[in-house]
């Protein structure tokens, strides 16, 4: 909305939208003024917090203009991909190190105490190694889907794989959360796709396959969080901080060592900031890339649409749940979310202004969405490589209506 006061730089009027501080829609004057109340706090702390937002507004803003002037986006080895895999050799090293030296010691001599620090090395190793990840974890919180039961969807899933050059999940999902992702677990780094009924369900057929084409693109986008090499960047050294935390006690000598052990429990989490800061630089190019597939595979304008909607995610969650309650199943869920993106699609521009503001962070694996929508709207449009329609969306939804059922019953309760 106009607050009906004019930007001291180029003399617009400047608008404000959801309380935000003011800022101009034409010269985008006031931007990038930090704004406590419309987002939370990164460390706690006020003034660092002022300082952290600075930092990541500028350094998101600087790669989105790079991307924009580059050809097309493509893996590439920067500087923050090679930092985390480095430190990530480095961290899982050393934990291959302790469980070495700790077996050694462990098996030194038969009664000797030097075999309780074996043991404790071990458990460091054990504690510190990488997480495959479980499937069993998903699938708790998730219904799986299957190709004999849902035939339509899978299909399309196939196409859309095949577009985009990206392999096919091993195991989809469907869930109660105004989400969608992407993961790889356990030994045989099986890949999962879980599909939010409440974001699947109100998007159109070319969305669908733009959400698709997105979360399928994190498979072959590079993204540096997904590596098994390289979750050692993401969990080690915090998990060394936890370790490293001091308990209570008394006396002088306990004081004493719960300092030093709080001193290293702080450097060594500081470090792990550091360097999860560094390794969202590449995540976050990573998002660009799985913005250009969704674009090749639905067409740009449904992939701009698609992140345009993520801006209204309050907006639509709130009538999804609201249809729920009332006992409406999803046809009702996507009528509601059509007539309120209706209702806000003139102040689109608006909210990816605002979110460039409001979702920029030095720990985000995710560039703010306005950003990502117009780097996409910036390039050349692409047409759909896969292209699906109504009747091949209600052959998905009717599919899915047990699914869908299911959750309506989910949301309804946890709406009481």
């Amino acid at each position: 909305m106009s607050t009906g006061e004019n930007c001291p730089r180029c003399a617009a009027t400047t608008i404000s939208k959801l309380s935000a501080d003011p800022w101009c829609p034409a010269c985008e004057w006031n931007l990038d003024r930090y704004d406590p109340d419309q987002r939370a706090p990164e460390l706690g702390w006020r003034w660092l917090d002022r300082r952290l937002f600075r930092a990541a507004f500028w350094l998101t803003e600087r790669q989105y203009a790079e991307l924009r002037a580059a050809p097309s986006i493509g893996r590439a080895a920067t500087a923050a991909r090679i930092v985390t895999v480095t430190v990530s050799v480095l961290l899982l090293a050393m934990v291959a190190a302790l469980l070495v030296v700790g077996i050694r010691l462990l098996t030194y001599d038969v009664v000797n105490p030097i075999n309780l620090i074996g043991a404790l090395l071990i458990g460091m190793a054990v504690v510190l190694r990488p997480r495959l990840g479980r499937l069993s974890r998903y699938r708790e919180e998730a219904q799986e889907l299957g190709r004999s039961t849902a035939p339509a969807l899978f299909a399309v899933i196939d196409r859309v794989a095949g577009a985009i050059g990206a392999p096919v999940p091993d195991l989809v999902l469907l869930s109660a959360e105004h989400n969608a992702f992407t993961a790889t677990a356990g030994l045989r780094r099986r890949r999962v796709l879980c599909l939010g009924a409440p974001l699947w369900s109100v998007l159109d057929p070319q969305e669908r396959v733009a959400l698709l084409g997105h979360e399928l693109g994190h498979f072959v986008n590079g993204d540096v969080r997904r590596g098994l090499l390289t979750q050692a960047a993401e969990n080690t050294l915090g998990q060394v901080s936890y370790l490293l935390r001091p308990g209570r006690g008394t006396g002088l000598v306990t004081m004493v060592v719960e300092l030093l052990s709080r001193v290293a429990a702080q450097f060594f989490l500081l470090l792990h900031l550091l360097l999860v800061w560094i390794s969202r630089r590449d995540s976050q190019r990573a998002e660009y890339l799985a913005d250009e597939l969704a674009a090749k595979a639905a067409g740009s304008a449904a992939a701009i649409r698609l992140l345009d909607s993520s801006l209204l995610l309050d907006a639509i969650d709130t009538v999804v749940r609201r249809e729920a309650r009332a006992g409406q199943g999803a046809a009702a869920w996507r009528a509601a979310a059509d007539q309120a993106r209706s209702r806000l699609a003139a102040d689109v521009t608006a909210y990816r202004q605002l979110n460039r503001r409001t979702a920029v962070s030095l720990f985000s694996t995710h560039p703010p969405a306005g950003l990502r929508a117009g780097l996409l709207a910036a390039r050349a449009a692409q047409p759909a490589a896969v292209v699906v329609t109504e009747p091949e969306q209600a052959r998905m939804d009717d599919e899915l209506a047990t699914h869908y059922e299911r959750v309506r019953r989910e949301l309804a309760v946890a709406a009481r």
